[in-house]
């Protein structure tokens, strides 16, 4: 049996030398937060996830801190329950670069994302942004829903399918999930 080309990029993905991602690593911490890129890295991830080289669909690297989920401890008096550090934070990192992304380009919605890459400081992903005023994107029969208002800041709204992942909407016990749940209506008639 013959395998295709996404078959090869994958492999290959799986099998990088070090050398080449160090290097390449160096350069991303030294670019900036959110960074335009002419093509995606990983294209076979990329065109799984509805990336296509058209007008009006624009790939973007991201660079996320890691950690930051603990605040600085105050250094003067307080009360007890006060002084924890821990801040949690409800959305994955990949989430977060996508709610940076659509925040950085105001005029685009986020199609999808994927990871890339992390060292000890940053996580970095790639990003799939389209501009649903392009005509190349709304006479799209694959893409053209983007372009509906409903769909506005999809990313911010939690409704690309990371953030649903995040939310717990996606494993297949929640896949029926009802809002609220059925315990919630059970104690409003308490």
């Amino acid at each position: 049996m013959v395998n295709g080309l996404t078959h090869y990029l994958k492999e290959a993905w799986k099998n990088r030398d070090r050398e080449s991602v160090q290097t390449r690593l160096i350069e991303w911490r030294a670019s900036e937060a959110v960074q335009v890129v002419d093509k995606p890295l990983r294209l076979d991830r990329a065109r799984a996830l509805g990336y296509k080289a058209k007008k009006g669909i624009v790939v973007v690297r991201v660079r996320v801190k890691r950690g930051g989920r603990q605040r600085s401890r105050h250094k003067h008096g307080r009360k007890s329950r006060k002084q924890h550090v821990r801040k949690v934070l409800k959305m994955s990192y990949q989430w977060v670069a996508e709610v940076r992304a659509q925040n950085h380009h105001k005029n685009m919605e986020v199609l999808n994302s994927y990871n890339i890459g992390k060292d000890g400081k940053y996580y970095f992903f790639e990003v799939i942004l389209v501009d649903p005023s392009k005509p190349e994107i709304k006479s799209d029969k694959e893409l053209g829903w983007i372009c509906e208002e409903s769909n506005r800041n999809r990313a911010i709204r939690g409704l690309t399918s990371v953030a649903k992942k995040s939310r717990g909407l996606t494993s297949k016990s929640h896949s029926l999930k009802v809002r609220p749940s059925l315990r919630a209506w059970d104690r409003k008639g308490k």
